[in-house]
């Protein structure tokens, strides 16, 4: 299958270790992977920002890079929930019908990771080995704008050596959202209080997600309370063998 990896700006700056997972990941699985050099932002800080029209040219590049793509994957539910939700809307926005034509026909095949390996590639047991004890974060744009359902955890718990523990309130935000937490940071900590406690509570050695935004939201207060937690991308954890 010709698959593309979409690694998304926020990955690509501050978390590359999630995309080589994924590579390694589908490599493992017999796939050959491609990344498009000339990719950039989603547009999601954007749009959602106000600047709706400032979110054309990268819908335009976005489409330009990955139109000719078999499936294209991306390691964030946010990234991939902006690309089905809002891409649409921005291409109507641009006035062009071809633009709105071509993000139409390409929305069907971008899948966020776990989504893909489970729905598409009808694959839960990808090798892992990670001898932990974990539990899982599902964040807000995978459970109510993409849906991803039970994917990640069906995933995880094929993973061999790894102690699954569900997390109390697991359906809660973290309290990053974005910019959410810029302008509203007051409510954005108490939220994050919530979730950091629950996480504790479980007795995890690691919390995954993902959404690696989330994480460093939730990994940065893991940090000043030094709670000996690690915060790690799915992703990561999919790609970890037996040595």
């Amino acid at each position: 299958m010709n698959i593309s990896l979409f690694i998304t700006c926020y990955n690509d700056t501050l978390f590359p270790e999630t995309g080589k997972a994924v590579v390694s990941v589908l490599e493992r699985l017999g796939h050959t992977i491609h990344f498009p050099m000339d990719q950039t932002c989603c547009g999601q800080m954007h749009y959602n920002t106000g600047y709706q029209e400032e979110t054309i040219p990268l819908v335009e590049r976005f489409v330009d890079q990955f139109e000719e793509a078999e499936a294209v994957v991306i390691p964030s539910a946010s990234c991939t929930g902006m690309i089905h939700e809002f891409y649409p809307k921005v291409a109507k926005l641009s006035g062009s019908r071809e633009l709105e034509e071509r993000v139409n026909r390409l929305i069907p095949r971008i899948h966020e990771f776990t989504q893909f390996l489970v729905n598409n590639l009808g694959i839960e047991d990808v090798g892992a080995y990670y001898p932990h004890r974990v539990t899982y974060h599902p964040t807000c744009h995978s459970l109510r704008m993409l849906k991803i359902g039970d994917a990640p955890l069906r995933l995880l718990q094929n993973v061999k050596g790894l102690d699954f523990v569900p997390l109390p309130g697991a359906l809660e935000c973290c309290g990053f959202g974005g910019t959410f937490a810029i302008k509203n940071a007051d409510t954005s900590a108490a939220m994050l209080g919530d979730k950091i406690r629950n996480i504790k509570n479980t007795g995890a050695e690691v919390c995954a997600a993902a959404d690696n935004s989330c994480l460093m939201h939730i990994g940065g207060a893991m940090n000043r309370q030094r709670a000996g937690i690690k915060t790690v991308h799915i992703a990561e954890i999919l790609a970890s063998r037996e040595k």
